[in-house]
């Protein structure tokens, strides 16, 4: 589906929401299916990868129904069953690297598949621990298809090269069902939904900073409420801060200290964002996001707060276009393994409508300018976050654009351009 934004005449205005946190409605599922018993989640995000992690629990045999459009129970025996087909994770690294850690302990063989994006991702950051902890998986060079064959675990001290989320769950996951101790150490701390989540269901885990441990257990079914996902509201944080006179706020934001990140870069640039009514749900921080109109300048971003807004880099490199002065991102190589290569794939399409910014091997260089000419047709690669990012660019263009596929964005924003358009006023 091919798109046109115009540079908008209009401030936006008035509240708004954001889906569901796409990393928790996915753990929400799986760590539901894990637990003997019945398990009810509110505000699940019904985007296609959460949707991918849902399939295959049902085809492995958790009963799973809706009760209303974002609200479901699980019910589980807390074992699976051997599946008769593959299973199907569609475009998300989420749902492949998760499902392993625990399909590496389960008694039948299974085979993940996924689309052409997911099967040209790296799968050798999951299959190196999990290895090392008895699993039995074959690959393609380290990429889709996995066979995976389920073995008896033993705990391992795991020191990962990279700070990830979905290394780390994958491997706390196979844990959960090893023998002995099994400990994560990262270079920095990754997002901790799965550790937060893991304990409110009782799992015998101690997390500190970038160390993880666990020891086997059993999850007990608990009531589960999914915050706003802060990616998401990435986008509508920008627009607010970008489109002049502009004033919203974002309600029941997650606000996981692994994951805000983006709120500290924009008040390091200048942004007005403002933290209200804060609060704690199902383990997880949240609170409501005040935004305003900013004049912003350029800054650096690298070391340990990448993991904390790997996700947002493509925003942020929007906001940076229009920045005063130069901002320089550093030590996110791990954004060329994403559903495109998001350093190559944003400094390309965003040349094309007048930034100035310039690929590095680990990140961008990004010029400032008072304004961006628009006048183009933009790829997105397949990548949801791209199109959205590129999307709030076109809404200062000075002339139209043209975004291509823009269907991709129903991975994790299904209403995005309604939500938007809603705060126009």
């Amino acid at each position: 589906m091919q798109i046109k934004v115009s540079k908008t005449k209009n401030k936006l205005y008035g509240q708004t929401s954001v889906p569901a946190d796409k990393s928790i409605s996915h753990r929400s599922i799986m760590f539901g299916s894990l637990a003997k018993g019945k398990t009810h989640v509110k505000n699940f995000l019904t985007s296609a990868d959460c949707i991918s992690t849902l399939n295959i629990m049902k085809t492995l045999g958790v009963e799973i129904n809706f009760i209303k459009e974002t609200e479901l129970e699980i019910i589980s025996e807390g074992k699976f069953i051997s599946p008769q087909k593959p299973l199907d994770c569609g475009n998300s690294g989420t749902t492949t690297r998760l499902i392993s850690g625990i399909l590496a302990r389960c008694p039948f063989t299974s085979i993940l598949i996924g689309d052409e994006s997911l099967s040209s991702r790296p799968m050798k950051r999951i299959i190196t621990p999990l290895s090392m902890m008895g699993a039995d998986i074959k690959s393609q060079d380290f990429k889709l298809p996995l066979t995976i064959t389920g073995k008896n675990l033993n705990g391992i001290t795991y020191n990962s090269p990279l700070a990830s989320a979905q290394v780390k769950s994958c491997v706390l996951l196979a844990g959960l069902q090893a023998e002995g101790t099994t400990k994560v150490i990262e270079p920095y701390q990754s997002r901790n939904h799965t550790e937060l989540m893991l304990e409110y269901m009782g799992a015998n885990i101690k997390y500190k900073d970038n160390v993880t441990e666990i020891t086997k257990s059993e999850l007990t079914p608990q009531d589960i409420e999914v915050v706003g996902d802060i990616s998401s509201a990435a986008y509508l944080i920008a627009a607010g801060l970008i489109v002049p006179d502009s004033e919203i706020i974002i309600k029941n934001v997650g606000l996981n200290p692994t994951r805000t990140g983006i709120i500290d870069v924009v008040k390091k640039m200048g942004g007005n964002i403002e933290i209200l009514n804060e609060t704690t749900i199902s383990n997880e921080k949240t609170g409501d996001l005040k935004i305003k109109y900013s004049k912003l300048k350029g800054t650096e971003i690298s070391k340990d707060i990448i993991p904390r807004l790997i996700d947002e880099i493509p925003i942020i490199a929007v906001l940076a276009s229009v920045a005063e002065g130069t901002t320089v991102i550093k030590d996110a190589q791990d954004l060329r393994n994403k559903e495109s290569d998001r350093i190559k794939s944003v400094a390309t399409e965003l040349k094309k409508i007048g930034a100035n910014i310039k690929e590095t091997p680990d990140g961008l260089i990004i010029e400032g300018k008072k304004s961006l000419n628009g006048d183009a047709e933009i790829n997105t690669y397949h990548d949801h976050r791209l199109a959205m990012s590129l999307y709030i660019a076109g809404l200062i263009c000075e002339k139209e654009i043209l975004i291509n596929d823009f269907e991709w964005t129903k991975i994790s924003f299904p209403n995005f351009e309604k939500n938007i358009n809603l705060l126009f006023s």
